[in-house]
């Protein structure tokens, strides 16, 4: 019997994505997210806005084929009781070092509502966290663990990042999107591909070559 079973498991499992605003999901991991739908439930976690954007925010999960949870606020205590209610395999959330405040404070809390939970339930497996502006943190640019082939899924990640239309998505968030799945594509083999950096859970690394 394997130490730890679902590390056995080929192909995508059960993923939550926790992040500081509606379209994050979308523009950093949209594609994986979309992907895994299609054989593991998905959740995204993100917190409430104003009427427009928690509306932009039901859609874009939609198109995902994701399960949407909207809290008042990502605090550890609501993050952790996510964990426990959800369980999920593979937890999906910004970089600790994000160059945006927001993005920084909500890997923190996921990072304080981990150990708990993982006690309680066994999981997480694995955490990873994603892609930020341009791939630079504040302590320069991103190292991922793991480049996710997303050429099958990148028009439906598109399409969910088009929901947020109260955003600057063609200017800005799109054509970022594009260069930086065209980037980590030409770096891993892909036309388009999604960047994660693995985290250790309670000291230990994930030992497989998917999320």
């Amino acid at each position: 019997m394997p130490r730890n079973p679902d590390d056995q498991l080929i192909g995508p499992q059960s993923v939550l994505a926790v992040f500081a605003h509606p379209d994050d999901a979308e523009l950093w991991a949209g594609g994986t997210l979309a992907l895994h739908a299609q054989h593991a439930p998905v959740h995204i976690a993100v917190p409430l806005h104003d009427p427009v954007r928690d509306a932009e925010a039901k859609a874009g999960a939609a198109v995902l084929g994701a399960t949407l949870h909207q809290v008042a606020e990502l605090t550890p205590s609501a993050i952790q009781a996510l964990l426990v209610q959800v369980k999920p395999h593979v937890v999906i959330t910004h970089p600790v070092l994000d160059t945006h405040a927001e993005h920084r404070h909500t890997a923190e809390a996921v990072l304080e509502a981990l150990p708990e939970a993982k006690i309680e339930t066994g999981r997480p497996r694995r955490v990873y966290t994603c892609d930020t502006y341009n791939s630079l943190t504040l302590t320069g640019p991103l190292t991922p663990t793991r480049m996710v082939d997303v050429t099958s899924t990148f028009d439906t990640k598109m399409k969910a990042l088009r929901c947020h239309e109260s955003q600057p998505i063609d200017k800005h968030f799109g054509p970022m999107a594009k260069d930086l799945a065209r980037l980590w594509g030409r770096r891993s083999g892909a036309d388009f591909a999604e960047a994660f950096t693995a985290l250790p859970v309670l000291g230990r690394l994930p030992g497989v070559a998917h999320l």
